[in-house]
């Protein structure tokens, strides 16, 4: 069971599509004054009176949040979500490409996955 250490709500922002171009869509949320540290957290995603289980991931730049929402297919630029940062799971890691990026995000994916049971 995933249990919130923190939840931020907001309207969902265009970023810059690496998530979607790396395989894994992202809904992003734009961070004012948060005490979030940077990471990759375990997480819920709420909308549209549903909840679903997320890999939440924060720059270094502190500026944005980005929840890839597992099992889900849609578009929600413009819609209003609240996410529930869970535990952190890794700090934020520098790939030398894109194969090792995508390598350690099926592992934090599997990872997610199994603190959701």
């Amino acid at each position: 069971m995933i249990s919130s250490i923190q939840k931020i709500s907001g309207i969902v922002v265009k970023g810059k599509q690496k998530g979607r171009k790396l395989g894994f869509p992202t809904a992003n949320l734009a961070l004012n004054n948060s005490t979030i540290q940077s990471g990759v957290y375990v997480g819920k995603a709420n909308f549209a009176g549903g909840k679903y289980t997320a890999a939440i991931f924060v720059p270094d730049s502190g500026d944005l949040l980005e929840a890839h929402i597992l099992d889900f297919q849609g578009d929600l630029y413009g819609q209003e979500i609240e996410i529930e940062i869970g535990q952190k799971i890794r700090e934020v890691m520098k790939f030398e490409n894109k194969a090792g990026l995508i390598k350690q995000i099926s592992k934090d994916l599997l990872q997610i996955r199994k603190a959701k049971s």
